[in-house]
C-alpha cells in the first residue's frame, strides 16, 4: 500500500530532511511503519542504521550528537522498545548531547486501556528528558517535531522524547516545513566581561575550568589561545578531555574519577575559578567536597547555557546564563594586564607526571598499553569507553591532542563504549575508531557487533579482559574484603565470539604482545571489517596505582 503524500509519517520525515538529518538509528517495530515506509523514500539522503538492540540505536545517536552538536535521531517502538533505549536518553540527559528519540506509540482510541505495549512516555520519560511528549493532532507534526529541534538544541543541549500513535501517522499531517530550525544562543552582556576582567586581573591563583557540550573549533581555539597567552592553568571537566589539545602548555588535567592530587590541591588553593560549560557536579568535585560554597561564593565565576544550573549547588560571585562558544569567543577578547605563566607551566609538568606510564606487576600494564595507542593511532582517531575501571587507565594515560576524540558517559553508562563506536565510524568513516572496554563492559552491548558487521564499520575494541566487575570489586575490596560475591564473571572465549560475526580478532597476554595485536586489527579495520583484541589481565591491578592486596591491606 502507498501512503498518501501528506500524512504526519511523511511530515515527520520531511522535518527530519529539512533539518539535515542524514542518519537515523533504529530498531524496527509494527508501531511506526507508516514512518518506516516514508524513510523509503528519502534513503538517498537519510541512512537508515537497523540496530540488534535498542539501547545500542540510543548510544549510537547519543554519539552522533556529541560529535556533530546536531540531535541524534533514534527511532524505536513502543513499550519495552523504548524502556530499553532508556539508557541513551539518561546519558544524553546527563552528558547535555542532543538527541531526540522517536517512538511508536499505540493508538490514541486505545489509551486508558492496558493495551498492548501501552506506556505513558510523558511519565516515564519527564525525568530523563528535556521534554516528552506525543502527538496528538496529526495537523500540528511539522510543529511538534521543529520544536522537539529547538528544545534539544538550545540552553543545555539534551534529549527530546516524541511519542507517535500509530493511528495517527496515515492521517493528514498539516503543512510542510518551510525551513530548518535555528537553535538561539545567548550571549554575554558587555557589562559581564568587563567584571570578569576586573576579578581576573586581582587574581592570584586563578584556575579556568572547561566542560559541557555545545562547543566549537573556533571558540575551543580562540579560549585556548587566550589561557595560553595568559599562563592560566586549565582544567577540563569529568570526560571532556577533547575539548583543548593536552599538551597545551597551561593544561593542569580532567577533575573526574582518580583525578592528579596535584590537581586537586590546585583548584582547592585557587582564589578564583573561571567555569565555562561544566556543571561542577558530583564527579568533577569528587562528590561535592572539592569546593565550599562559602569559599566560591567570593571565587566562582560560572557560566553555563541552562539558568537552571547556575547556583543550583554552588553559590557563585559571578554567573551568566549564556551559550558556552559565545561566552568563550567574548572572554577571549579579555585582557587583564597580568599573566600566570609560571602557575600554568607547573600545572602542565604535574599533568605530565600524572599521566606518564607506571610500573606494575603483572604481564600486562594498561599504562603502557593506552600509552602505544596514543603513538601508534593518528591524533584524529576517536576513542571511545563506556564503564568500569578498565576506564581509569584510558583517562589518565591517554593525551587527546584533537577535539572530538572522546566520547565517554558521564553517566557512567556501562554497554556505551561499542555502540558509540559504530555511531562514530558511521559519521566519520574515515577516521579511525577504537573502543576500549571492560569484559563485563563489553557483554552488555556485544551484540552490536552484528551491526559493525552487517554496516562495514571497520571499529577496534579492545576487550580488557580481567573476569570481574571491576569497579564493584574494588568497592566491595575496600569495604568488605576478601568477601567476593556478585562480582567475578565466566567469559566466552572473544576471539571465537568475534569471528562467529566475521570480525578479525587476535588474545593477546602481555604488554609486549599488544602492538602487533592492535596492527593486524588496525588493518583488519581499515578494509573495513570489524577487529577484537581480547587483551588478558589481571584483576590484582584492579585501577591504577591499586592493587587489590593493597585493598585488603589498608
Amino acid at each position: 500500500m502507498t501512503q498518501a503524500s501528506g500524512t504526519a509519517a511523511r511530515r515527520l520525515v520531511e522535518t527530519l530532511v529539512m533539518n539535515g538529518v542524514d542518519k537515523v538509528f533504529c530498531v524496527p517495530g509494527e508501531s511506526y511503519l507508516a514512518v518506516l515506509d516514508a524513510l523509503a523514500d528519502v534513503r538517498d539522503q537519510i541512512e537508515v542504521i537497523v540496530c540488534r538492540h535498542e539501547a545500542g540505536a540510543a548510544n549510537m545517536a547519543e554519539a552522533y550528537g556529541k560529535l556533530t552538536g546536531r540531535p541524534g535521531v533514534c527511532m524505536v517502538t513502543r513499550g519495552p522498545g523504548a524502556t530499553h533505549a532508556s539508557i541513551g536518553v539518561h546519558t544524553a540527559h546527563q552528558d547535555s548531547t542532543p538527541m531526540i528519540l522517536f517512538v511508536g506509540q499505540i493508538a490514541l482510541t486505545d489509551r486508558g486501556r492496558g493495551a498492548f505495549q501501552e506506556v505513558d512516555y510523558r511519565e516515564v520519560f519527564g525525568g530523563l528528558a528535556k521534554w516528552a511528549t506525543e502527538i496528538e493532532s496529526p495537523e500540528r507534526t511539522v510543529e511538534v517535531v521543529e520544536r522537539a529541534f529547538a528544545t534539544a538544541q538550545q540552553g543545555r543541549m539534551g534529549p527530546v522524547v516524541v511519542a507517535l500513535p500509530e493511528n495517527i501517522l496515515h492521517e493528514d499531517g498539516g503543512p510542510s516545513p518551510i525551513r530548518p530550525v535555528v537553535p538561539a544562543r545567548a550571549a554575554l552582556d558587555p557589562a559581564f566581561v568587563e567584571q570578569v576582567r576586573e576579578r581576573l586581573s586581582r587574581a592570584e591563583r586563578p584556575m579556568l575550568i572547561l566542560g559541557g557540550s555545545g562547543w566549537s573549533d573556533e571558540a575551543t581555539d580562540a579560549i585556548s589561545g587566550w589561557a595560553e597567552r595568559l599562563g592560566l592553568p586549565v582544567a577540563l571537566s569529568f570526560r571532556r578531555k577533547d575539548l583543548i589539545r593536552n599538551d597545551h602548555p597551561g593544561y593542569a588535567g580532567d577533575l573526574g574519577l582518580g583525578p592528579n592530587p596535584k590537581l586537586v590541591a590546585r583548584v582547592k588553593d585557587a582564589d578564583l575559578l573561571l567555569v565555562i560549560g561544566a556543571r561542577m557536579g558530583e564527579n568533577p568535585t569528587q562528590g561535592y567536597t572539592l569546593l565550599d560554597r562559602t569559599k566560591t561564593a567570593e571565587t566562582l565565576i560560572h557560566i553555563h547555557p541552562g539558568p537552571e544550573e547556575l547556583g543550583r549547588v554552588w553559590a557563585p560571585a559571578l554567573s551568566a546564563a549564556a551559550d558556552n562558544s559565545l561566552a568563550a569567543l567574548a572572554l577571549s577578547t579579555v585582557e587583564p594586564g597580568r599573566v600566570w605563566t609560571e602557575q600554568g607551566a607547573t600545572a602542565h609538568a604535574d599533568f605530565l607526571a600524572f599521566s606518564s606510564p607506571i610500573e606494575v606487576k603483572s604481564a600486562v600494564n594498561m599504562s603502557e598499553v593506552i600509552a602505544h595507542l596514543a603513538q601508534a593511532l593518528p591524533e584524529d582517531a576517536i576513542l571511545t569507553n563506556g564503564a568500569g575501571n578498565f576506564a581509569a587507565w584510558l583517562h589518565r594515560f591517554h593525551r587527546h591532542q584533537a577535539r572530538r576524540t572522546q566520547l565517554a558517559p558521564t553517566s557512567g553508562a556501562m554497554g556505551y563504549g561499542y555502540p558509540a563506536a559504530l555511531g562514530a565510524k558511521a559519521v566519520h568513516p574515515s577516521r579511525e575508531v577504537v573502543c576500549i572496554a571492560g569484559d563485563g563492559d563489553f557483554m552488555m552491548s556485544a551484540n552490536e557487533m552484528a551491526t559493525a558487521a552487517q554496516y562495514g564499520l571497520g571499529v577496534i575494541v579492545v576487550v580488557v579482559d580481567n573476569g570481574t566487575f571491576g569497579t564493584i570489586r574494588m568497592h566491595q575490596e575496600r569495604e568488605y574484603p576478601t568477601r567476593v560475591i556478585a562480582t567475578e564473571l565466566k567469559n566466552p572465549d572473544f576471539v571465537k565470539f568475534a569471528e562467529a560475526f566475521g570480525a578479525f580478532a587476535v588474545r593477546c597476554e602481555t604488554t609486549g604482545g599488544f602492538p602487533a595485536a592492535l596492527a593486524a586489527a588496525r588493518e583488519a579495520a581499515a578494509s573495513g571489517r570489524p577487529a577484537l583484541v581480547h587483551l588478558i589481565t589481571d584483576a590484582e591491578q584492579i585501577a591504577p596505582g591499586r592493587t587489590i592486596t593493597d585493598l585488603r591491606g589498608a
